[in-house]
């Protein structure tokens, strides 16, 4: 379960000491700012708007009380929101009945980026987060455009081995 995991802990980065925490409602509107600090998401509709709170605030009550979900964010001493991941545990059938740990919106936000933040984050997870919840595989989709995070991820040992694929519900 996600909710296991032994939260908060300090993490290391070029950035300073941060601290990985659990996000709460208190959070809501820099997490509103971190999606939309992001052209691609800017496009798909995380603008910030006031008038999404609710719809925001509805997405993190549910992510709060699913045992499966969790929301971080790393902040600073200040215990101001720099960076934020969602993640999801996935039990399954395939590889022997392996247990998937799914990394979803990460977002540095952007006067932050290439300070280690997001080095510190996924060594956490992978090193950390996947033990501690089963899971025999972390994994993680990325817009094609987004070319310079491809880098990142492989250059932390993530392997580019599928192609994605979304269908937009009306």
């Amino acid at each position: 379960m996600i909710r296991a995991l032994n939260l908060p802990v300090s993490l290391i980065a070029r950035a300073g000491d941060l601290t990985l925490r659990r996000a709460s409602d208190d959070d809501l509107g820099v997490l509103m700012l971190l999606l939309a600090d992001d052209p691609i998401s800017a496009t798909r509709g995380d603008k910030a708007d006031a008038s999404d709170t609710a719809a925001y605030r509805t997405a993190l009550a549910e992510i709060a009380t699913d045992p499966a979900n969790d929301l971080l964010v790393m902040v600073n001493g200040k215990d101001e929101p720099l960076a934020t991941m969602q993640l999801t545990r996935i039990p399954g059938m395939a590889r022997r009945g392996s247990t998937r740990l799914l990394i979803e919106a990460v977002r540095v936000r952007s006067d932050n980026r290439s300070s280690g933040i997001g080095s510190a984050m996924m060594g956490w997870v992978t090193g950390t987060a996947a033990p501690a919840v089963g899971a025999a595989l972390v994994q993680l989709t990325s817009d094609e455009a987004r070319q310079d995070a491809h880098r990142f991820y492989e250059r932390l040992g993530f392997i580019g081995s599928h192609r994605g694929f979304k269908y937009q519900v009306q």
